[in-house]
């Protein structure tokens, strides 16, 4: 598993999370995954 996989994840599992909190779990992991998209593509560096 690549470190940028794992970045994402954990902000969907997050997102999942604090969506739960606030009933609305599906909109959390959709946001957590669009945050996990942003901080991958800002701290891994592309091998090109």
């Amino acid at each position: 598993m690549k470190q940028g996989d794992i970045i994402i994840y954990g902000c969907v599992i997050i997102g999942a999370g604090i969506g739960l909190i606030l009933d609305h779990a599906f909109p959390g992991v959709l946001i957590g995954l669009g945050v996990g998209y942003l901080l991958r593509n800002s701290f891994v560096k592309k091998n090109t």
